[in-house]
């Protein structure tokens, strides 16, 4: 009997922490490729075939200027692999979040976890897992300014300048926790004159989309810029039992900057910004009845879970190719989330002489959440769970920078962060199939994960032009970590505590209504314990220049993520076996080049990353109950792949940017990880989840004249993907499931339609999806179902903005 109760116990464990783990303006209008030139600005029919020439600097009107390296320079002379938007093309093209990135950045991919916990990876490297403070593997910074945590990062696209994103490990500028890249939002700056702006859309669904922006000088020293935006949709998702609707938006940002410099030598600029989202979580689509307490051969013998399985057995489940829309929910359920967040940033810049320039960049950042979710994804009331928590994250960097003569530029400095975490997960069992220990019902457990984390960091960079054409960079950082953490598996008040049956079986004698993780010293309570590690990360580079519009590099670059304690139902601490951290060494090589009097623009680049201690969920063995869930590291992996991007501009108003990435992952060796189906499995060989092995991106717009003053635009966009599996170990599941976890390939095509009014007024229709695909991006065993998290049906609007 106590080995059945065990091997109960065991399943729902597994359902468990799977169910917790895997529930994520310039005035010049232009868009640069990886070439660093210009892909979208909007050109008169008068404008001349040949674009004008470049300055004495080697700028041309209309490059984009990026901070990649933490100075200003064209993207064309950046040694990295990086695409960079404007704001406006962004808008244009319905980028609105870091999630839409994947339509404009090649070898970008993001899911959404069970608690609306964003994942985002770049050539194949990502980590998932829902914890609210789940450390990313893709940063996202404003204005270097980081935002920590992925969840935070919503309202980041708010009037934008421009998005810079970096590809590859980026420790040693930018901080760690960037073994995949790095998504640096520059905002629209003060200007020296008054200015405003208004945008409105409305859209499908009922949405509707307002904001705007006012700026301009306060006194000759000081400049402000007040922007925001508010969002709000019906629901979109329709109840495949019933006539009801999810899926309902209810958001709202605000930004205020203001640039002070009171003398030529300072600088100062103050950011203080913060959004409120009331929206509905999306909810899965159920697809599949997969029930867990199967796995130990018992049959059930209380009758309302025998109910509640026969309800989940003859559910309608969606079959084939479905609308987009469907999903489920219990009835009365709210699914509405109630997150809160707001940043304050200060960025100081002092010229300690010509050549020479002290800066420091100082934030506070504080998220609150709440988010509610139905973990089974049906009418049947089986089991519900509720994610509340909190992260509080302050930051400071001071470096300097300088120039020593025309060949050497140098940056030294160091970083401090220190970030406390409360990540609460309540878990509401009420019947799922292994809800039964031999004629004993439970529910629960709550799971706690509290971390205090400090960062010590020092970091330097040196470019030296040994000629006027070839180029060596070295950077490297030292980081120091220590990460404080407590945590247990919480008994869930009230009838049918899981501290019953682990006293009764298992010979607890945990106290109800408290924690149940067994310590080292045999009592129960919460288990406290410290991760401290320390790393180096470096980047060296060499880059030659033939010409000012070639440029061909090699860079080797080695970058960690940090380590962390998992949040599970712990009935034993060896569950809180923290994941080490993981590490990459990458090599790239690729050029850049603007040919044809600068009519197309090429980049392209071959990588390969040699991929230590990968962190995902697993098993861990604990004595006296086998394998029971945590995080795990895998030894060895490799990402090989190579990329290629073109812009064209064959024709006045004409313009064609098409983007490829082809990513090949695999396991080495023969580590054992968890699969989707609650078992071990060796996961040797077997590529990574949610990593296509093509992607690939085309926008194609054509800008022509009007009479009088005015001009019109047409454009699309197509984004295709491969297939790809949603979990480690999908296909080895039992006859018959293979393709449960299946993330189809697909392609989405947007098209749009402008019209300007002269230089202030401009009016766009727009359709997203046109075909209506029926797609995912995302597949997760929730308790007794398998669901899947679907991309958004065909939507059409129009949407107007002023600017003065």
């Amino acid at each position: 009997m106590v080995k059945a109760a065990r091997a109960v116990l065991l399943c729902a464990t597994s359902v468990m922490a799977t169910s917790a783990y895997a529930q994520s303006t310039s005035a010049q209008q232009t868009v640069a490729t990886e070439s660093g030139a210009v892909a979208g600005q909007q050109a008169p029919a008068d404008t001349p075939a040949n674009p004008p020439s470049a300055s004495a600097n080697g700028a041309y009107a209309g490059d984009i200027i990026v901070t990649a390296q933490k100075r200003s320079e064209r993207l064309l002379d950046v040694p990295l692999s990086i695409t960079a938007v404007t704001g406006e093309q962004l808008a244009r093209q319905g980028v609105r979040s870091p999630a839409d990135l994947a339509k404009v950045v090649p070898g970008f991919t993001a899911q959404q976890s069970q608690y609306g916990t964003p994942v985002y990876q770049i050539r194949g490297i990502g980590f998932f897992d829902n914890q609210l403070a789940a450390g990313p593997t893709v940063t996202i910074y404003t204005d270097q300014t980081p935002i920590p945590y992925a969840r935070m990062a919503q309202g980041a696209s708010l009037d934008l300048e421009r998005v810079e994103v970096l590809k590859g490990p980026q420790g040693t500028l930018f901080g760690q926790n960037s073994t995949g890249g790095a998504v640096n939002y520059i905002a629209a700056k003060p200007t020296s004159t008054f200015a405003a702006g208004l945008d409105a859309g409305y859209a499908r669904f009922n949405e509707v989309d307002l904001g705007g922006f006012v700026s301009g000088p306060v006194t000759d020293a000081l400049r402000i810029r007040v922007s925001g935006r508010f969002e709000r949709r019906d629901g979109w998702q329709q109840s495949i039992t019933r006539n009801d609707s999810n899926g309902r938006r209810n958001f709202l940002v605000g930004r205020v900057i203001a640039d002070w410099q009171p003398t030529d030598r300072l600088k100062v600029e103050i950011n203080v910004n913060g959004w409120r989202d009331h929206s509905d979580l999306q909810v899965g689509q159920p697809r599949h009845y997969l029930p867990i307490g199967t796995a130990t051969g018992l049959p059930l013998t209380i009758p309302r879970l025998i109910a509640v399985q026969q309800g989940l057995a003859n559910y309608p489940y969606p079959r084939g190719d479905t609308s987009n829309r469907l999903a489920d929910w219990d009835a009365g359920f709210s699914n509405r989330v109630d997150d809160r967040f707001y940043q304050l940033a200060a960025r100081v810049e002092y010229s300690l002489s010509d050549e020479v320039r002290l800066i420091t960049i100082s934030s506070y950042s504080h998220l609150k959440s709440f988010t509610p979710f139905d973990t089974d994804a049906t009418n049947i009331v089986a089991s519900e769970a509720f994610k509340i928590g909190s992260i509080g994250s302050f930051s400071q960097e001071a470096r300097l920078e300088g120039e020593a003569g025309s060949r050497l530029r140098w940056i030294v400095g160091g970083n401090y962060q220190y970030d406390k975490t409360r990540d609460f997960s309540a878990v509401s069992i009420f019947d799922i199939s292994n809800s039964e220990v031999v004629g004993f019902h439970f529910r629960g457990p709550n799971q706690i994960n509290n971390q205090n984390i400090r960062d010590l960091a020092g970091f330097g960079s040196l470019e030296y032009k040994l000629t006027d054409s070839l180029t060596l960079q070295g950077s490297v950082r030292y980081t120091d970590e220590r990460r404080h953490f407590e945590g247990c598996a919480a008994d869930v008040p009230g009838t049918d505590p899981i501290s019953t049956v682990l006293n009764t079986f298992f010979g607890f004698t945990a106290t109800p209504g408290g924690c149940v993780t067994q310590l080292p010293d045999g009592t129960y309570g919460l288990y406290r314990t410290n991760l401290n590690q320390h790393n180096v990360s470096w980047r060296g580079s060499i880059n030659w220049k033939p010409d000012p519009n070639v440029l061909l590099y090699a860079n080797v670059t080695k970058g960690y993520k940090a380590g962390s304690f998992p949040t599970v139902p712990a009935f034993n601490y060896l569950q809180y076996v923290p994941v080490t951290q993981e590490s990459v060494v990458a090599y790239e090589a690729g050029f850049k080049a603007s040919v044809a009097d600068r009519k197309i623009d090429l980049s392209a680049a071959a990588f390969y990353s040699d991929y230590h201690d990968k962190q995902l969920r697993g098993f861990r063995v604990v004595p006296g109950f086998g394998f029971l869930p945590t995080l795990i590291n895998v030894p060895k992996s490799r990402v090989a792949g190579g990329e290629l991007n073109i812009t064209a501009r064959p024709i006045v108003g004409l313009r064609l940017n098409a983007g490829a990435t082809y990513v090949d992952t695999k396991v080495s060796g023969a580590p054992i990880a968890t699969s989707p189906f609650g078992t071990s499995v060796n996961i040797g060989g077997e590529t990574f989840p949610a990593t296509p092995k093509w992607q690939g991106q085309v926008d194609v717009e054509y800008n022509f004249g009007l009479r009088p003053g005015g001009s019109a635009y047409l454009g699309g966009g197509l984004t295709y993907r491969s297939h790809t599996s949603g979990a480690f170990g999908a296909e080895q599941g039992p006859v018959g499931t293979q393709d449960y976890f299946s993330i189809d390939g697909y392609a989405l095509l947007d098209l749009r339609a402008g019209l300007n009014l002269g230089e202030k007024y401009t009016i766009q229709i727009f359709g997203k999806n046109v075909t209506n695909k029926h797609y995912w991006n995302n597949v997760e065993k929730n308790t007794d179902t398998v669901v899947r998290f679907t991309g958004f049906p065909v939507t059409y609007g129009i949407s107007f903005t002023a600017r003065y």
